[in-house]
């Protein structure tokens, strides 16, 4: 069994002449709280779609837990434990927070077709719903419309859509875009109070958030694997700095 949850060995992906994932090698292990940045055109969301099955790779091997799962479909590898959130929200805006929960956890448990019988036979995963959006602070929000709520508090119940899967890996893709700085933090202490047994890859564009979450970081550059390191080298390394002409890279 390898002590990894989620690896890449030299991935690779081109469309026609462009190259967009080179050979890219990666590793996360389990419990894992890593980020992924790199500047814009980097190739950080191309990469994520090859971890998760959204593209397949050229060359190369992604393994999850072990297994390969090169070949395997989003919802493949979702079911063998990893979830993902996306950069653009994914929800029902008219219905609940707890009712989008719901409808994750009833596709998980193979009840989506009896969602609409009486909500009190579906007491044991109401009961799980709710546990998932107190965990990240959301039970007093449970049976507001998504629509009413707040930006930051619509990425939490993705956060917790995400977990509805019960992954070994989580990868949150961008959670901080668009939500303004006042509501950022709600999604810091989210990621923070997150089953510590969980590996967490966070792609972000905004580098205090990445420094505050992750205690690994891999800066990704036209496709390839630039630097890895903790905050702290990161921060300190000449070519990321370069990279990022002159950009704030220092750590909080």
């Amino acid at each position: 069994m390898s002590d990894f949850v989620l690896e890449a060995d030299a991935v690779t992906k081109s469309f026609g002449a462009l190259s967009v994932a080179r050979d890219i090698s990666f590793r996360l292990e389990k419990g894992a709280r890593h980020g992924l940045i790199g500047p814009n055109g980097a190739g950080k969301t191309t990469f994520i779609n090859l971890l998760t099955g959204v593209l397949t790779p050229d060359r190369g091997v992604v393994r999850l837990g072990g297994a390969d799962v090169t070949r395997l479909t989003p919802e493949q590898r979702c079911r063998r434990g990893l979830a993902r959130t996306f950069q653009i929200n994914q929800l029902f805006p008219s219905l609940s927070a707890l009712e989008n929960v719901l409808l994750a956890l009833t596709e998980r448990d193979g009840r989506a077709w009896r969602f609409l019988r009486p909500l009190g036979q579906h007491a044991d995963l109401i009961d799980e719903a709710m546990s998932l959006l107190a965990g990240l602070g959301l039970e007093s929000i449970a049976a507001r419309s998504v629509q009413e709520l707040a930006y930051g508090q619509q990425r939490l119940v993705e956060i917790a859509i995400a977990l509805a899967s019960r992954p070994r890996v989580l990868l949150l893709d961008e959670p901080a875009a668009g939500v303004p700085g006042a509501e950022s933090r709600l999604i810091l202490d989210a990621i923070e109070a997150l089953d510590p047994d969980i590996a967490v890859l966070v792609i972000e564009h905004d580098m205090d958030f990445i420094f505050r979450i992750a205690r690994r970081i891999s800066v990704l550059v036209a496709g390839a694997i630039l630097v890895e390191g903790t905050p702290e080298e990161i921060a300190a390394d000449p070519a990321v700095r370069e990279v990022y002409l002159g950009e704030t890279t220092h750590a909080h």
